[in-house]
């Protein structure tokens, strides 16, 4: 039975280095999904925070994507040109009555996994941050990689944070409000990810939005164990031979090995195993 609603997919790389191993993995296997159905594979570059832009690494990203046979549908969203975006919908947000002003530093929270309510209700706060009010209540999702989930809002996600003290909006709030406005119905990204999707299935739909399905892959990681990322120096793709990464981007996915080639006959390959799959 063919689904009745259009695919649109996104990936979303936050340009503080070039494209590693792991965010490789979360493109492809989002290309593949979103190929794989038919559907729109749209491109968002996450340069919310200004300072956590590396420079020349937005172009690199880029140039990586379209090494890898990955075309985009669409202009590339910058998030650095949509504050007004989200300005609007933290303004929608305050009207409901969603939201409260936290005075609290990061100092005061260091050691706290969720915020422990020390604004909230209080008077005559201070605003440092504004924080969105999650409620009661759990968050279920049938995920595409992980399979049945379901967090409770007050014990495991917590009254995040929408805009911080420096006037920067939170990822959980662009995040969202991006989904939505390139309506995005389908996200698949690594399982690091995972706890955020409570958070923002729930925040959706506060404003109003489709509920968007998720598909979480696993993690790259490296010899240590340890997740790779800019942070732990995971080296770029940029200078790999692309049938070389892109076998272990499959293999890593899960997927049969594909003749080595031209990275569109790899893709077209995959995309034909990863149809498979997913329709079991």
């Amino acid at each position: 039975m063919t689904d009745p609603h259009p695919y649109v997919g996104r990936f979303a790389p936050t340009p503080s280095g070039p494209l590693h191993f792991g965010s490789l993995v979360a493109a492809v296997g989002s290309w593949l999904d979103a190929r794989a159905h038919s559907g729109q594979w749209h491109l968002r570059i996450d340069d919310l925070d200004g300072p956590r832009v590396a420079p020349g690494s937005i172009d690199s990203i880029l140039h990586a994507l379209e090494r890898f046979g990955l075309e985009w549908d669409g202009d590339v969203l910058y998030q650095s040109n949509r504050f007004e975006a989200y300005r609007d919908a933290l303004n929608a947000l305050v009207d409901a009555q969603r939201t409260f002003p936290c005075a609290c530093t990061r100092k005061q929270l260091a050691g706290q996994s969720i915020y422990p309510g020390t604004c909230k209700g209080a008077p005559d706060v201070e605003p440092r941050s504004i924080r969105f009010s999650v409620g009661t209540g759990p968050v279920a999702w049938e995920d595409g990689g992980l399979g049945a989930m379901s967090m409770d809002l007050v014990s495991e996600v917590g009254d995040f944070g929408l805009r911080n003290a420096h006037g920067i909006y939170s990822y959980h709030l662009a995040n969202v409000v991006d989904d939505m406005y390139l309506g995005v119905t389908h996200v698949v990204r690594g399982a690091d990810l995972a706890p955020f999707t409570a958070a923002h299935l729930h925040l959706q739909s506060t404003l109003g939005g489709a509920e968007v399905r998720y598909h979480h892959l696993p993690l790259a990681l490296d010899d240590r164990g340890r997740k790779l990322s800019k942070q732990t120096h995971a080296p770029a793709v940029d200078d790999q031979p692309v049938s070389e990464a892109l076998q272990a981007v499959l293999e890593h996915l899960g997927l049969p090995m594909v003749q080595p080639g031209p990275a569109s006959k790899m893709l077209a390959e995959a995309q034909g195993h990863w149809q498979r799959l997913v329709t079991g």
